[in-house]
C-alpha cells in the first residue's frame, strides 16, 4: 500500500474526516473551563483541553474499531472501516493509539495533580465503554460518562477543585449524550439486532421517541439548573431555548426513524452544544461589558 493510501486510511480510522465526534467531546469540556474560569479561560488550558479532545477522541476510535473488529463488516455504515478491510493492522492501530495517549500524558502533566488523577479514570472511561455493548443495554450511558468526564477535569486544572455544581453540568450533559448516541444507535438498530450489539434504541423499542423527549426534558431542566448554580443571566437562558427548539427539530427528524433522518439528528446535536458555549461565553462578556 502506497504512502498516500496509508495516511488515508490513518484519517478513516481517528475519524480525522468526521469532526462532529471531537466536537460533542469539546463542546462541555469548554463549558466547563469558561464557567470555571468565570469567562477568562487562560490560553494555556484552552490550548491543553482543546488538543487532548482531539488526541482522546481519536485514540477512543481506535478501541473502538479494535473492539468491533469481527461484527463491524455486518453493519452497513461500518463496513469499510479500515481494521475490517484490512487497510490498517492491528499492530498499526495498537502504535498510533500508544502515540496518542503518550502526547496525551504530556499534555496532562501541564495541569496539576487532580487533573492528572482524573486523566486515569477518563483513560478507563475511553478504554470500557466500547465493550460495554456486548454486555449492556445502555452502552451509551457509558459514552454519557465518558464523554462528560472532562467537565470535572476542567475545574480541576482551572481551580484545583470540583465543586458540587460542576456534578450537576456534567449530569446535563450525559444526559444529552444518551439523547444524540440513542438516535445514532437508532440508523444502526436492525444490524445490531441480527449480529447481537446492544443499545438504548433496542431498549426503548417503540418507546424511543417518547424516552427520546422525555431525555430532552431532564436535559433541559438540568442546563437551568446550571443557570442557577453558577448565576448565568439572560444571554444564557437564551440559549436554552434555542437548544429546546432544536430538540423539538430533532423529534420531528425521528418521527418515522427513517435512518438518513436519525443519523441527521445526531450530527445536528453539534448545534446544541455550541449553543451552550455562545450562551455562556456572550453571558460572562455581557457581565464584563458594563
Amino acid at each position: 500500500m502506497s504512502n498516500k493510501k496509508k495516511i488515508v486510511a490513518l484519517i478513516a480510522l481517528i475519524r480525522l474526516d468526521k469532526p462532529v465526534g471531537t466536537l460533542l467531546l469539546l463542546w462541555p469540556t469548554l463549558w466547563a473551563l469558561w464557567i470555571a474560569s468565570e469567562g477568562l479561560p487562560g490560553i494555556k488550558l484552552l490550548l491543553i483541553f482543546t488538543l487532548g479532545t482531539f488526541l482522546m477522541r481519536s485514540a477512543g476510535c481506535i478501541v473502538n474499531d479494535f473492539a468491533d473488529r469481527n461484527v463491524d463488516g455486518f453493519v452497513r455504515r461500518t463496513a469499510s472501516r479500515p481494521l475490517v478491510i484490512g487497510t490498517v493492522s492491528k499492530r498499526e492501530a495498537f502504535g498510533l493509539f500508544c502515540a496518542l495517549l503518550s502526547l496525551s500524558f504530556l499534555l496532562v502533566l501541564q495541569t496539576n495533580l487532580l487533573t492528572i488523577g482524573l486523566s486515569v479514570v477518563a483513560l478507563g472511561l475511553a478504554s470500557t465503554y466500547p465493550f460495554l455493548k456486548r454486555y449492556t443495554n445502555l452502552p451509551q450511558l457509558g459514552l454519557g460518562i465518558a464523554f462528560s468526564w472532562g467537565i470535572p477535569m476542567a475545574f480541576a486544572a482551572e481551580t484545583s477543585n470540583v465543586p458540587l455544581a460542576a456534578w450537576v453540568l456534567l449530569f446535563a450533559n450525559l444526559f444529552w449524550v444518551v439523547i444524540y448516541d440513542t438516535q445514532y444507535a437508532m440508523v444502526d438498530r436492525e444490524d445490531d439486532l441480527q449480529i447481537g450489539i446492544k443499545s438504548t434504541a433496542i431498549l426503548f423499542g417503540e418507546a424511543d421517541r417518547h424516552v427520546i423527549g422525555l431525555l430532552q426534558l431532564v436535559c433541559v431542566f438540568l442546563f437551568y439548573w446550571v443557570a442557577h448554580l453558577f448565576n448565568l443571566g439572560l444571554v444564557y437562558l437564551f440559549s436554552i431555548f434555542l437548544v429546546i427548539l432544536l430538540f423539538v427539530y430533532h423529534l420531528y427528524l425521528i418521527r418515522h426513524r427513517a435512518r438518513g433522518n436519525c443519523f441527521k439528528a445526531f450530527k445536528n446535536n453539534n448545534w446544541v452544544g455550541g449553543c451552550i458555549l455562545l450562551g455562556i461565553i456572550f453571558d460572562y462578556g455581557h457581565r464584563y461589558s458594563y
